[in-house]
């Protein structure tokens, strides 16, 4: 079910067992880990983990406010590792400064995902990245190719 309202970059949120989730693409992974979960395949999941970052501080009478990193889910498997999912189509600047901090603070995998509707499937954003540039190029060639033609 839609929920009014649009999340960041355009998608649309979606509403599924009482969470709001900011893609379709996120409830279709929450859908993903409810399986995995009732097959006995991971141990259980959260949905959308805070993880800090850096403390609040005050320096020179300013005070700075925490940071922190909401993840869209952190999956704990049978083997006892925990790995952190983000479900992206884009990676903006904070991001990146989020991620780096994260990796240097935090054990855990973590792992950037998108869905590829041509595939019908999760794969690793830079994967995904990478077949959205190649079909964008083709496309580009394409309609080159077609404009010599007339």
């Amino acid at each position: 079910m839609a929920v009014k309202g649009k999340a960041k970059y355009g998608n649309k949120k979606v509403e599924r067992d009482g969470h709001v989730f900011d893609s379709l693409a996120e409830a279709k992974y929450y859908e993903q880990l409810k399986w995995l979960q009732a097959n006995n395949q991971i141990l259980f999941f959260r949905i959308q983990p805070r993880y800090l970052l850096q403390e609040a501080f005050e320096k020179n009478g300013v005070a700075h406010r925490k940071i922190e990193y909401v993840a869209d889910f952190e999956v704990h498997k049978k083997d006892g590792s925990i790995e952190v999912i983000d479900i992206k189509g884009v990676e903006t600047e904070a991001f990146r400064i989020k991620h780096k901090l994260f990796e240097f603070k935090y054990p855990h995998t973590l792992s950037l995902i998108a869905y590829s509707y041509d595939h019908k499937r999760f794969m690793p954003l830079k994967e995904y990245q990478a077949y959205e540039r190649k079909k964008k190029k083709l496309r580009g060639a394409s309609r080159h190719a077609a404009r010599k033609v007339r």
